[in-house]
């Protein structure tokens, strides 16, 4: 028998891919749907971005390149380039507060707490 402590053992590395889609996104489609409890983490780690976007020097390109996944939208824009060009230069007056969280009813499956998560 398997030991009880090992049964429900977190995985971090499975929380971190969750977060990089998410994060990756968010920044390229501007607002995702997700339950609240992953849309209030994932709040922390955007800001967290569009903060080293803001700073646009060669360090902060690296930290970003190594977190975001390199897809790209309908557009053909890959998501660091979009972030650094566009996103971070419209915060730049903007001292946090970069996402809204906007509540929205319940899943009908599993009644698990939904929101929109979007860039302000």
């Amino acid at each position: 028998m398997a030991n009880p402590h090992q049964i429900y053992k977190h995985d971090s590395s499975w929380d971190r891919r969750l977060f990089r889609s998410l994060a990756t996104s968010l920044i390229l489609h501007g607002y995702i749907k997700t339950t609240l409890a992953r849309a209030k983490r994932l709040r922390s780690v955007v800001e967290k971005l569009i903060t080293k976007a803001k700073k646009n020097d060669l360090a902060s390109r690296r930290q970003v390149l190594s977190f975001l996944y390199l897809q790209k939208n309908k557009e053909g824009m890959k998501a660091m380039p979009y972030l650094f060009s566009k996103i971070g230069p419209r915060y730049l007056e903007r001292n946090g507060g970069y996402t809204r969280i906007i509540k929205i009813p319940s899943r009908a499956g599993d009644n698990a707490k939904m929101a929109i998560i979007e860039l302000v």
